[in-house]
């Protein structure tokens, strides 16, 4: 295996975590618009702090995922890296914005103990959990669908272009499995009325969900797929059956632990259909980038290879040692009263 391969392949393993462990965090968020409300205001704010506690201890190494997929991007295929970032720039701006807005509402919801004031985070919050997945599954996706390309490498279409129909039933779907997986996440990490109304929730959404991954999956394979993408586009759909079936006898564990499959999967697919492109023109093919012609230098993978083989498992271990740790069931018995810093601070 070539080391311009390697970096490929360790690129996709990079974008399956960040969507694997952020999409999860990004279901959360989309539920506080669907069953984090109770009977009065006193209530709502219990479960909603609730859903958010269950990944206070992730989201922001879940993120972490994220920049280092684009910073190995930007180390073994800057090309690749240039023309994707500079043709998706708007996107990433506001990927990157909602990523922001998102992470001040997880800090400052909790700044003041005002109704309106927690309203308005949790709308921020919604918002930026719903809008990130989007975006992030149309421009995957349009690395299958392929961009407009020039002869110099440089990407000559609009925003616009980014919004064909294969791309945005990639961001719908993506958007539409984080729900059920941030679901069957929070069914497993809670007790009582939430994880009761998750479970709901995941039923519910689930069909939708598994029609839009399997047209999206056979369009995907269809339009550029090889044996092994149909295989793993299969292991995916399969995955999210068990996961069905699981949550149907009260397994959580299993049930997330399907989605989780079912999202590798589908990232697995991505990468193996598009093999070697990294940036197929629509222009003309012989205008694309691919893995061969958008790598870097052969000392500079080989030093990046080293540095890869040894803090890569590291960051393996410390994530699973967090996840080990905050492994356990909270419920609302285990939130404590809320109380205002503001008033606090002008007390003294």
């Amino acid at each position: 295996m070539s080391l311009e391969t390697f970096w490929f392949i360790l690129i996709g393993l990079l974008w399956a975590g960040y969507l694997i462990l952020e999409g999860f965090d990004f279901g959360v968020g989309m539920l506080l618009a669907i069953i984090g409300r109770g009977e009065t205001k006193a209530e709502t704010n219990d479960k909603r702090r609730l859903m958010l506690t269950t990944i206070g201890p992730f989201w922001d190494g879940n993120e972490v995922w994220l920049i280092t997929a684009g910073g190995a991007m930007f180390a073994a295929f800057p090309a690749w890296y240039a023309t994707m970032f500079s043709g998706f720039y708007l996107a990433m701006l506001l990927l990157l914005v909602a990523l922001i807005l998102r992470n001040m509402g997880f800090e400052y919801r909790y700044k003041r103990d005002n109704d309106r004031w927690r309203a308005g985070w949790d709308a921020v919050i919604i918002g930026g959990s719903v809008l990130p997945p989007l975006l992030v599954g149309i421009a995957l996706t349009n690395l299958i669908h392929g961009v407009p390309v020039d002869r110099s490498g440089n990407f000559s279409g609009t925003f616009f272009t980014l919004l064909n129909p294969m791309s945005l039933l990639g961001g719908l779907t993506l958007v539409a499995v984080s729900l059920v997986h941030g679901a069957f996440f929070l069914a497993l990490k809670t007790s009582g009325s939430i994880r009761d109304e998750a479970r709901t929730v995941a039923r519910r959404s689930a069909p939708v969900a598994a029609l839009l991954a399997i047209a999206l999956l056979i369009w995907v394979n269809l339009h550029t797929g090889t044996v092994w993408s149909w295989l793993v586009a299969a292991i995916g759909v399969i995955a999210f059956v068990a996961a069905l079936a699981a949550d149907r006898i009260g397994r959580d564990g299993l049930a997330f632990t399907g989605t989780f499959v079912t999202i590798g999967a589908t990232v697995a697919c991505y990468f193996l259909a598009s093999y070697p492109a990294v940036m197929p023109s629509t222009i003309n093919p012989a205008f694309g980038l691919t893995v061969h012609n958008a790598a870097s230098s052969h000392l500079t993978l080989q030093i990046m290879t080293g540095a890869a083989v040894v803090f890569t498992p590291i960051m393996l271990l410390y994530s699973a040692w967090n996840y080990w740790v905050f492994r356990k069931r909270i419920s609302t018995d285990h939130i404590a009263p809320q109380t205002d810093p503001l008033a606090t601070v002008g007390s003294h």
